[in-house]
């Protein structure tokens, strides 16, 4: 048995071991002569392929690939160069990807005046848009909140639009006044110094015909500049109106059905002070339950859905006003006393702009009423009576007692689900 060692080619050394001087060539092979030149020297040979621009830019003649585009530099435009001799009319034109008439797909590229038309100018087109918009919010979602929050937004842009046609109410009036004394200035001026005339002729009568022209003709321009104002402020008014309308007749309605499908919830709490005199307390009420319980003890919708947790104020000296500045009430009576209070209360209206606390009227048993306030204090609502000027906060044990039965009565009749606790 031979080893691996002993096996070799009977030609004695093998073709991997011979040198590469001593290959011999391939039978198919071109002989290569001495005239001949080598591969590496061939001067056909490009290093740069053909389809890559030179280096400094320059193009070869007849070439069959297409000029290369330059760069466009800040300020040129984008330029190509043909072959000598091409004519004018057979050089392409720069690509472009996108055409400048190709509308956008789906939207993307468009502008806002496209898709939704132009924007609404003046007054009136600004009533009508915010309209609108409060409008689309309040139908859109069947919940409270929302509502509100349109609404109040609608409030403001009413303010808003009623400064508006204020200030252009004014600054025609003080165009019309600057434009009269213009006139008569003027007048004065010339009259002044104008040469005396015979008595037989009128002096200014030539003289004041152009400045009564021009007097005329931008008191009408005026004139027209007004009835125009006037009627984008009767339309603007009508819209918003009509619009406030319906979100009250709105809110009215989703308040009447919560209030029937799900009756709010209170916890009546007791605190003794004493042996004829207590203090009630009822835990805070949350989400919609405000507005409801609003609705069941007043028969009014309040003006923010909000109201009962906003203990804001303008004047850090002062407590919290009891009402809002609006829906007839004016900044100088947000802070009435106790019987001005109890009538704006029972004032006619669909709105109660109430804050901070809730109004319920509790019958005497020889007829009558008295006058309650839950005003909201932290974790709880504090029961507070009408007492002359003011309120209250330590009851009777008989004001406590027709309070409480009160509350039951409107339990049993199921309009609300009350727990009593004493403490």
């Amino acid at each position: 048995m031979t080893s691996r060692k002993e096996r070799k080619p009977a030609g004695g050394k093998g073709r991997a071991g011979k040198r590469a001087s001593e290959v011999e060539p391939k039978a198919d092979a071109p002989a290569r002569g001495a005239d001949v030149p080598r591969r590496e020297d061939s001067p056909l040979r490009r290093v740069t392929p053909r389809e890559m621009p030179a280096v400094d830019g320059s193009w070869e003649d007849g070439s069959p690939l297409p000029a290369p585009v330059r760069t466009r530099r800040q300020g040129q435009e984008v330029t190509r160069e043909a072959p000598t001799g091409t004519p004018a009319w057979r050089v392409p034109a720069p690509r472009r990807d996108t055409p400048r008439d190709l509308p956008a797909v789906g939207g993307v590229g468009e502008t806002a005046e496209a898709r939704t038309g132009p924007a609404p100018e003046g007054p009136g087109a600004s009533a009508e848009a915010a309209t609108r918009g409060a409008l689309a919010r309040v139908r859109g979602l069947e919940t409270l909140e929302p509502a509100y929050d349109a609404w109040l937004e609608l409030r403001r842009a009413y303010a808003a639009s009623h400064a508006r046609f204020q200030e252009e109410r004014e600054r025609l009036e003080q165009q019309g006044s600057f434009l009269v004394g213009a006139v008569r200035a003027a007048s004065q001026e010339r009259a002044a110094s104008a040469e005396p005339a015979p008595a037989a002729e009128p002096a200014l009568a030539p003289v004041d015909a152009p400045m009564r022209d021009f007097l005329r003709q931008a008191e009408e321009k005026l004139t027209r500049a007004r009835e125009t104002l006037a009627k984008d402020e009767a339309e603007s008014e009508a819209r918003y109106q009509a619009a406030f309308e319906e979100i009250r007749s709105t809110l009215r309605d989703r308040v009447r059905r919560y209030l029937a499908g799900s009756p709010p919830r209170l916890r009546l709490l007791l605190r003794k002070v004493g042996a004829t005199r207590a203090i009630l307390h009822l835990e805070r009420v949350s989400g919609d339950a405000p507005v409801l319980l609003l609705y069941l003890f007043a028969g009014r919708i309040p003006s923010r859905h909000g109201f009962l947790f906003d203990d804001s104020t303008e004047d850090v000296s002062l407590s919290p006003a009891p009402f809002y500045p609006e829906e007839g009430v004016v900044p100088g009576e947000v802070r009435p006393e106790a019987p001005a209070l109890v009538a704006r209360v029972l004032a006619p209206g669909e709105v109660l702009p109430v804050k901070g606390f809730l109004p319920v009227f509790v019958p005497r048993p020889e007829g009558g009423e008295d006058f309650f306030r839950l005003l909201q204090r932290g974790p709880v609502m504090e029961v507070e009576v009408a007492e002359g000027p003011g309120f209250r906060g330590v009851l009777t044990r008989e004001e406590s007692e027709r309070f409480a039965g009160h509350l039951l009565r409107l339990k049993l009749e199921g309009k609300l689900e009350l727990e009593v606790e004493a403490g």
